[in-house]
């Protein structure tokens, strides 16, 4: 895909991930609509540097739980330039529970959880569908290596991100030929969002995952960015779940061991 020209949204675009990925657009020359959810100024923020660098920016606030709210994205969308070429569906949310305290997940945390992660994903495709399918666009859903290897910050994200790998893959056949639906699935990834929600067991995980990794490496936002317009560029590809995770599902070979 040339982006030049080129309409993207990017749902949870205020930071990290989805901030790395709209600038990165911006700067191959695609316009970009900037989401948020809640703070306004993250978001104004990001749509400067997107300005900066040259592109057409929309801010639109929507919570893609809300199926409303993800009609209303997208039609801003088709309002301002009359097609949409990429959907990033990049908004996520989740909650810090122990995996062996079953007693702190509530059903209230599954479908807060899902509703974003999973439902919202669905919702904001389709919204934006008809749209896709005519400029024979392409949609990356950001999931996680939570969703294949069952760790994570608590086992209601995990399974949202299980289910939302299953919906690439049925999505990629639903919307096809027309449509391209791919996932990356990222690892640790350093951002502020995971150091709080770690607390003071950041700095022990972040050295246990480049210690398991065989690149010996955690993820940036601008990492995972680099795969999702990798997957929205490559034209024959479709249906695929791309982990990038510095070589964790790969591991390290023992010392002194063949591999």
């Amino acid at each position: 895909m040339d982006f030049k020209g080129k309409v993207c949204i990017v749902t949870g675009s205020s930071a990290g991930v989805g901030a790395a990925t709209a600038l990165s657009l911006a700067r191959m020359g695609a316009s970009v609509v900037i989401n948020y959810s809640r703070s306004s100024a993250p978001a104004e923020a990001v749509a400067s540097q997107c300005r900066e660098a040259g592109a057409d920016v929309l801010v639109v606030r929507a919570d893609v739980a809300r199926d409303e709210d993800c009609r209303a994205l997208a039609a801003a969308a088709m309002e301002r330039w009359g097609r949409i070429d990429l959907l990033v569906n990049n908004a996520g949310t989740t909650k810090f529970i122990a995996l062996q305290n079953l007693a702190g997940v509530s059903v209230d945390d599954f479908h807060s959880i899902y509703s974003v992660n999973t439902i919202g994903v669905f919702q904001m495709v389709r919204a934006c569908e008809a749209a896709l399918r005519a400029s024979r666009g392409a949609v990356v859903n950001v999931s996680s290596i939570a969703g294949q290897d069952g760790v994570g910050s608590s086992i209601p994200y995990m399974a949202s991100k299980g289910a939302l790998n299953a919906m690439t893959i049925a999505l990629a056949r639903a919307l096809g030929p027309e449509v391209r639906v791919n996932a990356v699935l990222p690892g640790f990834i350093e951002t502020e969002w995971l150091r709080n929600g770690l607390g003071d067991s950041y700095q022990k995980a972040y050295d246990a995952y480049r210690a398991q990794s065989a690149l010996e490496a955690v993820m940036s936002p601008e990492d995972v960015a680099e795969a999702i317009i990798a997957l929205a560029g490559a034209g024959k590809v479709t249906g695929q779940l791309l982990r990038v995770d510095a070589g964790k599902g790969v591991g390290r070979a023992a010392p002194g061991r063949p591999v």
